[in-house]
């Protein structure tokens, strides 16, 4: 009787436990662009089972790959602020820091150098308001308007970071006293899906095309992912309607 009682027990502990973890999973819609004159993009995205609070930038570019504008970007890369940030106080604090590893695709394509000679925004430099937000702590469908109207081929790009989060190759110290390297761990995945306006196909989902440079040195697409394991798994799926 009292084995049965003890399973009993578990079983509805594992069942709670289950349960409040659904609970827990916030699911965010939100408008970026709004009062453009542009063409509105659903970004549908669905987080992965490796989902840890990673930041994330989308942007729009050309046929040929050039950037055209940023459409979302997490606020504390937009801003140059975060929240709560390691200022080597001995404590987690709200300030001004740079991350260069955390989104350098993006920020090489933006092209934008800074005075700490990379490319990231800074407080006195930030993406407009528009686009940039929280970082949504879950699944998220975005609205996301573009400056100006689209017409033909185009490129839709998420470049995605998650910081901390290691494996057998994107070890601590696989790079000794690159303090960027430190903060990023397995590099940033870059996807990518094609648009075409004209197209009667409007909806297309983005898949990973390559990582970034592991601390952010420089903005090439590198296209080997056989490295990456658990950074494959933050998303489940995304995708672009149009």
């Amino acid at each position: 009787m009292n084995k049965k009682l003890i399973v009993l027990t578990l079983m509805a502990w594992v069942f709670a436990a289950g349960y409040s973890q659904r609970k827990k999973d916030i699911y965010t819609v939100a408008n970026y662009g709004e009062g453009k004159a542009g063409s509105l993009l659903e970004f549908h995205f669905e987080k992965g089972k490796r989902h840890n609070h990673p930041l994330m930038a989308i942007w729009l570019a050309d046929q040929q790959g050039n950037y055209l504008q940023t459409l979302y970007v997490a606020e504390s890369i937009g801003k140059g602020n975060f929240r709560r940030a390691d200022r080597s106080t001995g404590k987690w604090q709200a300030g001004e820091i740079q991350r260069p590893a955390t989104l350098p695709y993006w920020g090489h394509r933006r092209g934008l150098k800074n005075e700490f000679g990379n490319y990231l925004p800074t407080p006195r430099e930030p993406v407009v308001d528009a686009y940039t937000g929280a970082t949504p702590p879950g699944s998220f469908d975005f609205q996301l308007t573009t400056e100006t109207k689209l017409n033909g081929v185009y490129q839709i790009y998420m470049e995605i970071n998650q910081s901390w989060d290691w494996n057998e190759y994107w070890y601590n110290d696989k790079y000794p006293g690159d303090r960027d390297y430190m903060t990023s761990s397995q590099p940033a995945v870059v996807y990518r899906a094609t648009i075409d306006t004209r197209s009667s196909v409007r909806k297309v989902e983005l898949t990973p095309v390559g990582r970034s440079h592991h601390s952010g040195k420089d903005g090439t697409l590198y296209t080997d992912l056989n490295t990456l394991t658990t950074a494959l798994e933050i998303v489940k799926k995304c995708e672009v309607r149009f």
